[in-house]
């Protein structure tokens, strides 16, 4: 997860923006860079590999200047070395850039048409060049930022500082956090606060499409449509533990808020934006001859194991078994040798689940993890770990980890098709372009947290409410029981809709809400078909679809979310959003300990 520092100070920068990426270190990053201004010109050094490795090359190189930014990159678009590494820069300006572009391989040709020259195989360079590009054409820095700003497509964070301008920087966010720190006579950008604490303790946050224009002696910001907007600066402790809420009221809500930028993170691993397709090189077994495949988890990522079931046999034609850890070891399931057993868990530390691992190694399975904690326990007694890219996850109820297991999943079962020969290289583009796409839908559901916390209001005094949703609305379905149940202490539970019939339906009457989980894929009808018998027996309806299926529903829904249409693969990815969303708002209103709901803890370390 790449970090990003400003300063524009009243001293040396460098040493500044070195100590605010070490704050980041935890991110994960593979290469890091700073970048000044010394009599007017860039000056930059950069390193492969850890932040020592920049700290030697300042050393022997030192570098001046009282202006400047500084990255640590995870790489995405382009191999981790120091061609790749951030500030990218032109004769006019230097970006850092977290997030990704996802536009820049048409920008990059339209500039190269023009005469622009690239020297790396990053979108950040791409954003320098097009700025350049409106510089070079007599704009101001601010107007050239402003009219990139706009031709940007994806979810990023941007920081830019220009030759000759010893009294500007330049920063925007959209589906990527940033923070301003206000100083006296000095002023700072960090993609996290905690970059900023040892600066200072007045912090303000750009808002979703926000940029913002800083000097010397303040800030201002400006909205997507580049009119003037105030941002509130906040009084912030020191302690990491409460600067990492950042403008959040809890770290549940500020966690759901970094999809955009986590699911970019963990998606790029997998990416290679050279050929557009997914990647897993160096596999220690070979995914066409796999005799079976065991998905294993527990809790929320048990329900992502089930997602990936229904991506797994559809797309890849595999047989895949699922089962939850605690339950998998005592049936001593018979596993033909040279299957795959996947683990999934957030900290690599489940009891259950690495219980079940070392069962499944005794069985002669191929051990695969999908981690957050490349040193955890399941980490390290695995033959592949696939690191999800989710960051510290502080509220025990997962969010943003379950979306990064999903994009992981969605990753594998298309290298998995792709290897069995199931899919051919038009459905493979096509399925890989879908999942490009995610990052920034998911920064578009965000947009409906107002709305959805109008629904939680409807719903928060009610004793019971259903979830139900068809093919892999199902397991979101009971992922969004689970979460409301784990936070709020609302009894709720998950159904497939088909199932209502044989026995939920009972409990429907005009206390129960069901929420509705129905994205116009080939189950829609059907899923509608079940809605109708809720709405039959009094069940208010909250219907979380796409536009096309908000409109064949029409009025119907007592309430009712349009969520960004997408192709059905990546759904599930997306729809996981707005029912954490509810959960969250349900339990703000009903007072709960969101973080820290009763009963539970982060990481289940005893069986």
């Amino acid at each position: 997860m790449c970090g990003i520092v400003g300063v524009i100070g009243n001293s040396e920068a460098a040493p500044l923006l070195v100590e605010g990426l070490k704050r980041l270190e935890y991110r994960g990053y593979d290469s890091a860079g700073v970048a000044t201004l010394v009599n007017g010109s860039i000056d930059r050094r950069r390193a492969e590999g850890k932040l020592v490795n920049l700290e030697g090359r300042i050393q022997d190189e030192p570098i001046t200047g009282d202006i400047g930014i500084g990255h640590t990159r995870w790489a995405t678009h382009g191999v981790p070395n120091e061609t790749n590494a951030h500030p990218h820069a032109t004769d006019k300006v230097a970006v850092v850039h977290n997030g990704i572009i996802e536009n820049y391989r048409e920008l990059a040709e339209e500039l190269s048409a023009l005469g622009h020259t690239f020297a790396s195989e990053t979108d950040t360079e791409m954003a320098a060049q097009l700025i350049t590009r409106y510089l070079n054409e007599g704009m101001s820095p601010k107007d050239a930022t402003a009219a990139s700003l706009k031709r940007f497509e994806g979810a990023f964070a941007l920081a830019i500082i220009f030759t000759g301008e010893h009294d500007l920087m330049i920063g925007a966010r959209r589906g990527s956090p940033l923070a301003v720190g206000w100083g006296e006579g000095e002023m700072y950008l960090g993609s996290d606060a905690m970059a900023l604490a040892p600066l200072t303790e007045r912090i303000s946050y750009l808002e979703e499409g926000d940029w913002v224009v800083l000097s010397r002696t303040g800030a201002e910001f400006f909205d997507a449509s580049d009119n003037p907007v105030s941002r509130e600066v906040k009084q912030t402790a020191r302690s990491g533990a409460l600067i990492g809420k950042g403008n959040h009221r809890h770290f549940m809500q500020k966690e759901i808020h970094e999809q955009p930028t986590v699911i970019s993170d963990t998606l790029w691993t997998f990416f290679n934006p050279a050929t557009r397709s997914i990647h897993f090189p160096d596999l220690p077994f070979d995914l066409a001859n796999l005799s079976k495949v065991t998905l294993i988890a527990c809790g929320t990522s048990f329900y992502a194991a089930m997602v990936a079931k229904y991506w797994f046999e559809r797309i890849a034609g595999v047989a895949v078994e699922i089962d939850i850890a605690s339950e998998f070891r005592y049936r001593e399931s018979p596993l033909p040798e040279g299957g795959l057993a996947l683990f999934i868990s957030q900290s690599g530390e489940t009891a259950d689940t690495l219980a079940a691992l070392r069962y499944a190694r005794e069985q002669k399975q191929h051990i695969a993890t999908i981690v957050n904690v490349p040193e955890s326990s399941m980490a390290r007694e695995s033959d592949l770990i696939l690191q999800t890219h989710a960051g510290p996850e502080i509220g025990v109820a997962s969010t943003k980890a379950f979306t990064c297991q999903l994009v992981t999943l969605a990753c594998f079962a298309i290298a998995m098709a792709k290897a069995r020969g199931t899919i051919d290289a038009e459905q493979e583009a096509h399925l890989s372009h879908a999942i490009t796409e995610v990052p920034s839908r998911a920064a578009e559901v965000l947009h409906h947290d107002e709305a959805i916390r109008a629904l939680a209001e409807d719903i928060c005094e009610a004793r019971d409410i259903l979830y139900i949703g068809r093919g892999t609305g199902y397991p979101l379905a009971m992922e969004g029981a689970l979460k409301l149940k784990e936070i709020s202490y609302i009894h709720a539970e998950g159904y497939a809709a088909g199932e209502l019939k044989h026995g939920p339906i009972a409990l429907i009457d005009e206390e129960v809400p069901v929420i509705v989980i129905a994205p116009t894929d080939d189950l829609f009808e059907k899923t509608i078909s079940n809605m109708q018998e809720v709405m039959a027996r009094g069940g208010r309806v909250i219907f979380f679809s796409d536009s096309e299926g908000v409109a064949k529903v029409g009025d119907e829904a007592a309430g009712k979310i349009a969520l960004p249409t997408v192709d059905p693969f990546v759904a599930p990815i997306l729809y996981a959003i707005p029912v954490q969303l509810l959960a969250y708002h349900v339990a703000v209103l009903k007072g709960t300990d969101v973080d820290q709901p009763r009963n539970l803890a982060k990481s289940v370390t005893v069986e």
